[in-house]
């Protein structure tokens, strides 16, 4: 299964109140987050790992570059204007296979990622399964409509449903045409594509994750250690 990271943006919250290291970068627990990712995905039967990242990431580039991971590590640079064209610009490494696409401030619980990522390669029927949560750690959060039996049926950037977006999609490639598809039609926004799939007839289902914590501002960094050790143990 091919795993995915968006790490394309400035994190321009996080340098606002002081960070000097680029958002990937930041140590949780004395580990890069980008790495924490690269890991968890190899722990759970990754066959290649492919990340976006912009063209002022110089020290982020060369971190990446020191890496030596057992699996591929592609690695694109290209500034990009929204996740959505990021994920569009890493789309080519995804046509073969199921894949898992992710923001790289997203932190979760590792177990309940790996019954996640089992859950979507043991489900044949399902287009996509979208991470959800009911804990609402970001400022604009996207919320996810689902039926009794966590099909989701729309999203809103209003409250309305129990369950928001956790920032990671496990994907078959057949809606890749969906997504170059917004992008040709002037959207920017992961939102925008992720209601065209559910109006493109796509099954996609809701898997909910009971916490997902976002990193955008200097007190989410403490906040995600704790969340990680408490984790484990």
């Amino acid at each position: 299964m091919h795993y995915a990271i968006i790490a394309a943006g400035e994190g321009s919250r996080l340098v606002s109140e002081g960070m000097k290291l680029p958002k990937p970068l930041v140590q949780l627990n004395g580990k890069a987050m980008i790495d924490r990712l690269i890991q968890i995905f190899i722990n759970n039967h990754a066959s290649a790992v492919s990340i976006i990242i912009n063209e002022q990431s110089g020290q982020l580039r060369e971190h990446l570059a020191s890496l030596n991971p057992a699996i591929p590590l592609n690695v694109v640079v290209k500034s990009t204007p929204s996740s959505m064209h990021s994920f569009r610009e890493l789309s080519s490494f995804l046509l073969n296979d199921k894949f898992c696409l992710t923001t790289v401030d997203t932190v979760f619980r590792e177990e309940e990622f790996a019954r996640y990522i089992n859950a979507f390669r043991e489900n044949d029927e399902a287009d996509g399964l979208m991470a959800v949560t009911s804990y609402i750690d970001d400022e604009k959060p996207l919320y996810v409509n689902v039926d009794n039996q966590l099909k989701i049926t729309g999203f809103s950037s209003t409250p309305g449903s129990q369950y928001v977006s956790g920032g990671i999609y496990c994907l078959s490639p057949k809606v890749l045409p969906v997504l170059q598809q917004a992008v040709e039609q002037g959207m920017s926004r992961m939102r925008n594509f992720q209601q065209q799939m559910i109006e493109s007839g796509f099954n996609l289902l809701a898997f909910p994750f009971a916490k997902i914590i976002d990193v955008d501002h200097i007190e989410d960094i403490k906040k995600a250690e704790e969340f990680i050790l408490s984790v484990n143990g």
